[in-house]
This record gives C-alpha cells, sequence and structure tokens, in this order.
C-alpha cells in the first residue's frame, strides 16, 4: 500500500508533519480529516514532486495560491447563507479552520468556492478572520469585517455570526419589499407599450392603406396616429438608438457623486417615493448601528460604518455631520435632532434609550418601527400606483381605438350619403 508525506495544520492551528498508509491520495486526505486536522500538503512518499503530476496535485491541494480574479465577489444571498452555516458549524464545536474547510469541499461553480478557499488557507496560515475577510471588500462589507473582529476580541464569533445572519435577513426582506411592489406595475407598463408598438407597426399601416384607397378625409386624431406609425417605421431604429444611448448617458451621470446626489435629494421630495426611502434608510441606519453597539464597535467607528450603509447620500451626510459633533461619553440623538434629517420619533427613541443605558435594545424598537412603517408606505405606493398604471395604459390604447373608430365612421357615414 502507497506511503504519503502529508502536512497540516491541528485544531490548534499547529503544524503537524508525519506519513500514512492509504490507497490513494483521496483516501489519504480523509484519514488526515478523521485525525481531526486540516491538510495542507499531501504527496507520496518517495516520489519526486517534479516528475510526478499526481504528486503535484495532491500537493497543490491545500497549497495557498492567490491567483484572485479581478473583481471576484459573492452575491448578497451566498454571503447570507455562508453566514449562517459558519456560525452553525462553529456552534457544534467545529474550530473556524475546520469549519472553512468543511464549506471549501462544496463545488458550486461560483465565486463562493475560490474565496471560502482563500479563507481557509489564511486562517491555517494563522491570519485572524477579520484580516482574510478585509481581503474582499467587494463581497464583506466595513460592517461585516468590524463584527467579526469585535466578536473575535470577546471570544463570541459563533454569536456575531448569527447577529450578522438576521442583520443581512432583515436587509434583505427590506429590499425585497421593494422590488416585489414594482414587479406588477412594471409588467403592465411592458406588456402595454410592446401591445401599442405591435399596434402601430402592424394593424395601422393596414389600415392606413384601406384609407388612402377610400381616398376619404381623416380626422384629425386618426391623422396623428398615422403619422406617429409612420414615424415608428421609418426612424424607429434611431428612436431605440437613442432611447439606449439616454438611458446609458443618465446611468452614467448619476454614478458621479453630484449626478447621485441629485438623484438621491430628488428622492426625498418624490411623494410617496420619500416615505419608503425614508423608512427603509432610518431603519437601516438603527438596525445597523445597533448590532455595532451591541457586539462593542466604539460609537464613531460604529458611526462611520453606518454612514455607507444607510444607501442615500444625503441622509448619510447627516450622519457624517452627526458623527463630527459626537465626541466620547457624548450623546447621539442630540446632534442627529440638530441636522434636521432625522424625524423627532427617532431622536427621541434614541434619546430615550441613552437615559436608560440599552442604546441597543432602543435602536432595536427603532429598527422595527420602521421596517413596520416600510411595510405599510410599499402597500400604499402599490395600491396608488397599479390604477395609475392601468389608467396610464388604458389612455394610449383608448387613443388608438378612438383614433380607428373615427374613421371608421366617417367613412360609412360617407357611403350612405352616396
Amino acid at each position: 500500500m502507497p506511503r504519503f508525506k502529508y502536512i497540516a495544520r491541528s485544531r490548534s492551528g499547529e503544524k503537524v508533519e508525519g506519513t500514512l498508509e492509504a490507497n490513494d491520495r483521496r483516501a489519504a486526505l480523509l484519514q488526515i480529516e478523521r485525525l481531526g486536522h486540516v491538510p495542507v500538503s499531501v504527496a507520496e512518499a518517495g516520489v519526486a514532486a517534479a516528475t510526478d503530476p499526481g504528486a503535484q496535485a495532491g500537493k497543490s491541494f491545500f497549497k495557498f495560491e492567490r491567483r484572485k480574479p479581478a473583481r471576484m465577489r459573492m452575491r448578497q444571498r451566498d454571503v447570507l447563507l455562508l453566514t449562517r452555516e459558519l456560525s452553525d458549524l462553529l456552534n457544534s464545536g467545529m474550530t473556524l479552520g475546520n469549519a472553512l474547510h468543511t464549506l471549501s469541499r462544496r463545488r458550486t461553480d461560483k465565486a463562493q468556492d475560490h474565496i471560502v478557499t482563500e479563507l481557509r488557507d489564511d486562517i491555517v496560515q494563522g491570519a485572524s478572520l477579520s484580516d482574510a475577510l478585509g481581503k474582499w471588500p467587494d463581497t464583506f462589507s466595513t460592517l461585516y469585517i468590524s463584527m467579526v473582529r469585535a466578536g473575535e476580541a470577546s471570544g463570541q464569533l459563533a454569536e456575531v455570526l448569527q447577529r450578522l445572519a438576521k442583520h443581512y435577513e432583515k436587509v434583505q426582506e427590506a429590499r425585497e419589499k421593494v422590488v416585489m411592489a414594482l414587479i406588477y406595475p412594471s409588467i403592465v407598463l411592458i406588456v402595454g407599450l410592446l401591445t401599442m408598438v405591435f399596434t402601430m407597426i402592424f394593424v395601422v399601416p393596414r389600415f392606413s392603406s384601406i384609407f388612402e384607397e377610400l381616398g376619404s378625409t381623416l380626422p384629425l386624431p386618426t391623422l396623428i396616429l398615422i403619422g406617429m406609425s409612420s414615424f415608428l417605421l421609418r426612424y424607429g431604429w434611431a428612436l431605440l438608438l437613442g432611447l439606449l444611448a439616454a438611458g446609458i448617458l443618465v446611468r452614467r451621470l448619476l454614478r458621479t457623486p453630484h449626478g447621485r446626489r441629485w438623484w438621491h435629494r430628488a428622492q426625498l421630495r418624490m411623494p410617496l417615493v420619500k416615505h419608503i426611502v425614508t423608512a427603509n434608510a432610518f431603519g437601516q441606519f438603527a438596525r445597523t448601528l445597533g448590532s455595532l453597539l451591541a457586539n462593542g464597535v466604539p460609537v464613531l467607528q460604529a458611526m462611520s460604518i453606518v454612514e455607507d450603509t444607510v444607501g442615500n447620500v444625503i441622509i448619510a451626510e447627516a450622519v457624517r455631520d452627526s458623527r463630527d459633533r459626537v465626541t466620547d461619553g457624548a450623546t447621539i440623538s442630540g446632534p442627529l435632532a440638530a441636522g434636521k434629517v432625522f424625524p423627532p420619533l427617532l431622536t427621541d427613541m434614541l434619546a430615550v434609550g441613552e437615559e436608560t443605558g440599552d442604546i441597543s435594545t432602543a435602536l432595536t424598537h427603532i429598527a422595527n418601527r420602521y421596517d413596520n412603517e416600510l411595510d405599510r408606505n410599499v402597500k400604499v405606493f402599490t395600491t396608488v400606483l397599479e390604477p395609475i398604471m392601468i389608467l396610464f395604459m388604458a389612455v394610449l390604447v383608448g387613443f388608438v381605438a378612438i383614433s380607428m373608430l373615427l374613421a371608421v365612421f366617417d367613412l360609412t357615414s360617407g357611403l350612405k350619403v352616396q
């Protein structure tokens, strides 16, 4: 039976070397795992690595390669699942290295495979989880890394990961509420516009040719409709290109600091929309700040992290100004109220929490309160938007139908007179 030399890490992180007998390298890896170690390299004893491709594969099985593809990142759903599973494994008594090794053995053909493997390798080499996460800023936010670092310092990493999972579940739930609210109106609008385009391209030209053969004078609405149809047939491609170019230009402008600031300020002034934006931002603010403070993150650092998570530039500026006025030992509610962006209800509830010495609980109540308000505002938005969209499409379809019927009535009346 072949003998294999191996290098591994023990549960405590110490380097372990040895030899064992196994049928093949896969069996050798399984034996090392049963010993409670994390394999680093496995090679058949007595075979030169340079001349044996199989040995090279065995050695590189856990080799710490740093071939990180550009802009590789995990989706938020995958981050949430990873956080939940890692927390469960740690709570079961498994060490961090073994837990990451267990998760790294999955093959999902996603960025998650590479990132989890890199995290495991960094942990085996002796890095902290927060430092390993910091190498992937596109996947793990400052909030995530800060809470993990606080959990490492307090020795409650599993509990912190549970809180992170709950936090991201709440964030994703709030986002899905807004997206779901826009699905039905979007479907109505898209189907209506496609119907109009089909009518203009295929239906109206046939009626137009019939009207020309009859040679009668057409009503003004019918002439407008035929003109719109002719324009779409001749210059539809140019109109489509223009719309695409305008969309790309607007998107680029909104990504600039000035464009983003203008758009976010406009959101806070739109009827109905402003209530959804503010409820989501204030709920996110309270939930994030409460999670950070509950895990021992300093106030100023927590405020800095929250600034990047509220999702609106104007509200983020109010948080930044408040942070500049907050000093260690001072209240948070006072500077927030002075900015006149946060509502009195939020600052008053926060002030009560500061007086009782339980800010985290007060922020949790604030987050729940604005989550409920977000639900209510989304329902109001959809209730108002749906009939508006239906009325808009009814006006367009009605214009087409009336324009065609007026021409038909004129023609039939002319035939009767003759």
